[in-house]
């Protein structure tokens, strides 16, 4: 796991193409959500060549997990679960009392992965996601 840099969002606004589609983020998104340093990028290598990435938002007393995204060939080896140990160590270490996030409610392996974590549903934001008006489940953990 490490940081991203400038150097690897050309990396992460192709897999947000290929991962996401539609819904992806663009590369001028990404290039300013990096600029403004209110987000942590976060990365997992195999060999040399980045396999997944995060973001992880934080705005002074709860963390959010914006994106988890990992390569196909890639999927099924732990990344998930890791970047999740990360994230929420990361929560931790701040002393954030809550983590929050939003799914897509036909992601269920997602679904399943958070809830492993003790994550609740809170509410459904109806046709969230875009285009293709896909409801997103809002989840939320507490940490104190």
């Amino acid at each position: 796991m490490r940081d991203l840099t400038w150097d690897d969002l050309p990396w992460v606004a192709e897999q947000e193409q290929v991962i996401f589609g539609p819904a992806a983020w663009s590369s001028a998104v990404i290039r300013d959500d990096f600029a403004h340093g209110m987000k942590r990028y976060r990365g997992i290598e195999v060999d040399g060549q980045l396999v997944g990435y995060a973001v992880y938002g934080y705005d002074g007393d709860a963390f959010s997990l914006m994106n988890i995204a990992v390569v196909e060939d890639a999927r099924g080896a732990g990344h998930g679960r890791a970047f999740m140990e990360d994230f929420l160590g990361q929560a931790r270490a701040e002393r954030a009392s809550e983590v929050w996030l939003e799914v897509a409610v036909t992601n269920a392996p997602a679904i399943a992965l958070y809830r492993s974590y003790g994550f609740e549903d809170v509410r459904v934001r109806k046709n969230y996601y875009q285009p293709g008006n896909v409801d997103a489940v809002v989840m939320r953990v507490r940490l104190d």
